[in-house]
C-alpha cells in the first residue's frame, strides 16, 4: 500500500448487469481516478440481500460485476477489488455503529421511503440499517474520500455524523471521508423518461442501455429515445430528452456542447441519435470484448478475487480490531 496516497473507497451492488449511468457516472471516474488514490471497490452482495435475490442469478450477477469492473479498466493488481461478503468485518462492524446511530438519523433517509414504497411487500429491517452497513463499509478501510453522485450525499453525510460521534467518545479511531463528485456524466437520465436516471430495474427496457447489450440494440434503443417536437439539437431545461443525449455524447466524446449544438446545427434528431447510439456502441465494444474474455477465464478470475479478499481482510482487520479494543469488547485469545 502507498502510504503517500489517500484512500479512495466505493462499490456497486451485485444485482444485474450494470447500465450506461454506471458506467459514465461511476465506473469510468473510477478508472481515472486509480493513479491518483490506493483504492478499493467492493461487490456490494450483503446491500443486494434487503430485496429477495434467485441465489443461482445471485452468484453469476456477482461474478458478472467483478468481470466488468476489470473489463472497464479498473487493475485488480493496483486496485482492491473484492466481494464484501468475504470480508467478515463489513457486518461486525455495521452492528457496532448500529450502536452509535439514533433511530432519527436513520428515520430521515430520503432512500428508506423511496425504496419502501418500491417493495411495500418486503420491508425488511436491513433496509432500514442500509446506511449503517454502508457507513462500516467506509469506515472499516479509513476512506479519506468516496464517489457520491447526488441520492448517495445523504448516506456519506450519516457515515461523518457516525464517524465524528466515535472520535468524539474514543478518540481519533475513524477516518472521515470527504465526498468526491465527478465533473462529467454523473447523472445519466433514462432515454424514455429523462426526468428520472438511468435503471437497469427499469421496467421499460427501452430507456436504458445495458453495458452488454449489442451493438444494434444500443443504437435501435437510442433511435427511440424520447425527445421533443421541436427538431433541433440544442441544449437546455425545456428539453430533456436531447439535452440527456448530449450529455451523453458529451461525456463520450469529450466534445463540449457548445461543439455539438454547432456539429448538428440544421440536423434532424434522427441523425443526431443514430450517431449518439454508434458513440455509445463504439465505446462499450473493447468493454464487451474484455468482459467476455474474463468470464471464459475461470483461473485468472478466482486468483485475481482470493488476492484481493486478503488484502480486503487484512486492511479490515485492523480497523476492526481497534474499534473491539476501543469498545471495549475481549480480545480474541490467539
Amino acid at each position: 500500500m502507498n502510504k503517500d496516497k489517500k484512500i479512495l473507497y466505493s462499490g456497486m451492488q451485485a444485482t444485474a448487469t450494470l447500465q450506461l449511468g454506471n458506467y459514465l457516472g461511476a465506473l469510468k471516474n473510477w478508472v481515472n481516478l486509480c493513479d491518483e488514490y490506493e483504492c478499493f471497490f467492493g461487490i456490494m452482495d450483503l446491500h443486494s440481500l434487503t430485496v429477495r435475490q434467485n441465489p443461482t442469478e445471485f452468484r453469476q450477477n456477482a461474478r458478472k460485476l467483478y468481470a466488468l469492473y476489470v473489463a472497464a479498466g479498473l487493475d485488480p493488481e493496483k486496485n482492491c477489488i473484492y466481494y464484501q461478503s468475504h470480508v467478515s468485518g463489513h457486518a461486525e462492524l455495521g452492528w457496532i455503529l448500529d450502536c452509535f446511530t439514533y433511530m432519527g438519523e436513520l428515520n430521515r433517509m430520503t432512500q428508506f421511503k423511496d425504496k419502501s414504497a418500491k417493495h411495500a411487500d418486503n420491508i425488511n429491517a436491513g433496509l432500514y440499517t442500509y446506511p449503517v452497513l454502508m457507513a462500516a463499509d467506509i469506515l472499516l478501510y479509513q476512506a479519506d474520500v468516496v464517489p457520491v453522485g447526488a441520492d448517495q450525499k445523504q448516506h456519506l453525510e450519516i457515515t461523518r455524523d457516525i464517524a465524528s460521534r466515535f472520535n468524539n467518545i474514543y478518540g481519533d479511531v475513524f477516518t472521515i471521508p470527504e465526498p468526491y463528485i465527478g465533473k462529467t456524466g454523473a447523472r445519466i437520465m433514462s432515454l424514455q423518461d429523462p426526468e428520472k436516471k438511468m435503471s437497469k430495474s427499469d421496467e421499460n427496457i427501452n430507456g436504458t442501455i445495458l453495458l452488454l447489450d449489442d451493438r444494434d440494440t444500443v443504437i435501435r434503443k437510442f433511435k427511440k429515445a424520447v425527445t421533443d417536437s421541436d427538431a433541433c439539437v440544442r441544449y437546455g431545461e425545456d428539453k430533456p430528452g436531447i439535452s440527456n443525449l448530449m450529455n451523453i455524447y458529451s461525456t463520450i466524446s469529450k466534445k463540449s456542447i457548445e461543439e455539438i449544438e454547432r456539429e448538428f446545427d440544421g440536423k434532424g434528431y434522427g441523425e443526431f441519435k443514430l450517431a449518439v447510439g454508434e458513440c455509445v456502441a463504439d465505446e462499450l465494444d473493447p468493454l464487451q470484448k474484455r468482459y467476455n474474455e474474463l468470464m471464459a477465464d475461470k483461473t485468472y478470475i478466482n486468483n485475481c478475487i482470493k488476492e484481493n479478499d486478503d488484502k480486503a481482510r487484512y486492511f479490515a482487520t485492523k480497523t476492526l480490531r481497534k474499534v473491539q479494543k476501543k469498545v471495549g469488547l475481549t480480545e480474541l485469545i490467539r
